[in-house]
């Protein structure tokens, strides 16, 4: 069934109840989360973090990266995940927060399967908001926070022109070769080549650490090939490289 998030309304939701459980089995077809800078260190101990950019809006966004093709979470290869760390994107489900006016709505999936008669209830007898739901409005506060500061990131970046195109290129157990695209990292050279200054800067404002943090994580593309193992075609090899600006742009020119 279709994701509808409709604003959580205290009238409409007052019998509402949500079924907390670890195995996120909605994100089973999930190749990419989106991540906010906040999490980056603890993510890339974990999982693959990268820019993409929207070819309608044009804008970059940071991922986490759960599979390497689309439709397929490889941390969810079985039961449960598998791994000490999930996504706040991943974890704020069946809500959501958005801009309404000038303040923040919280937003829930109608659809969700775990939304029902039992489990946790969202609101008290009185119409309050329950602890449960208290607790998970501080996440979603936390995490809007974290997601306009990882705006500012991305802007910063973006505006140094220190990204780079990378691409993987796959072999799996049946000889089937693909290569992965469309995904963008930090140009480590051209970041220390950046003024003293500019750095000193990137640092006070907890950029520094966070691109480091990305770059890092790049090395948990090799996590993912071995979860790849649980799948019914596992990957044999994985070869990462940059793409040169020129062939880009001639790839660009192509299309």
């Amino acid at each position: 069934m279709a994701i509808n998030y409709i604003p959580l309304d205290k009238e409409k939701h007052k019998n509402t109840k949500l079924a907390v459980n670890n195995t996120f089995a909605f994100a089973k077809n999930t190749h990419l989360a989106a991540a906010s800078i906040k999490e980056y260190a603890q993510l890339a101990s974990t999982m693959p973090i990268v820019f993409i950019r929207d070819p309608k809006s044009e804008r970059f966004h940071s991922v986490a990266m759960l599979g390497m093709e689309q439709g397929q979470n490889l941390f969810l290869a079985t039961d449960r995940w598998k791994g000490p760390h999930v996504p706040m994107n991943v974890m704020r489900y069946p809500f959501d927060v958005r801009p309404e006016g000038d303040k923040l709505g919280i937003y829930i999936d109608e659809n969700a399967e775990m939304l029902g008669d039992e489990g946790q209830p969202l609101f008290t007898d009185a119409g309050e908001p329950s602890d449960f739901l208290k607790n998970r409005q501080e996440f979603l506060g936390e995490l809007a926070n974290s997601e306009m500061m990882t705006q500012r990131f991305i802007k910063q970046v973006t505006e140094l022109d220190l990204l780079e195109e990378v691409q993987i290129r796959l072999v799996y157990q049946n000889n089937q070769q693909r290569n992965v695209t469309g995904m963008l990292s930090i140009n480590e050279k051209k970041l220390l080549e950046l003024p003293e200054e500019k750095v000193l800067e990137l640092h006070k404002a907890g950029f520094l650490g966070a691109m480091y943090a990305m770059m890092l994580s790049l090395g948990q593309l090799n996590r993912l090939v071995e979860l790849s193992k649980d799948t019914e075609n596992p990957i044999q090899s994985m070869q990462m490289s940059v793409v040169k600006k020129e062939e880009a742009q001639e790839e660009a020119t192509a299309q």
